[in-house]
């Protein structure tokens, strides 16, 4: 089972140490998950959710961007072990309101700051 506790994520292909992408810190403490997040367009943003017993993670998001937009929705993410033991992270996402969309994105591990 992995433990996301003090994992933290950044969209994949993007530098997490230049300021301009999110940055999320993972916490864990049995099933509960949650994150906070920043940087880039996103001002503030945080998460809460679960990890089934097959590693996934279910959670709902908030964020506030750089423009004052206020952006709600749900993730489901998978994970995969990549060769050098870092995880990605496989999302599926919903946005409700205004900016309503559904995507799919990956998040990559980062190191400790």
């Amino acid at each position: 089972m992995i433990d996301y506790d003090g994992r933290r994520f950044s969209p994949a292909g993007h530098d997490a140490g230049d300021g301009e992408v999110p940055v999320a810190s993972y916490r864990q403490r049995g099933d509960l998950l949650w994150a906070d997040f920043s940087g880039g367009r996103v001002r503030r943003g945080s998460l809460t959710g679960v990890c089934r017993p097959d590693d996934t993670l279910e959670f709902g998001y908030t964020m506030v961007l750089a423009d004052g937009s206020l952006i709600a929705g749900h993730c489901e993410s998978t994970p995969e072990l990549l060769p050098d033991g870092r995880i990605r992270l496989h999302e599926r996402w919903e946005r409700y309101g205004p900016q309503a969309a559904t995507g799919v994105s990956q998040l990559d591990e980062i190191g400790p700051r």
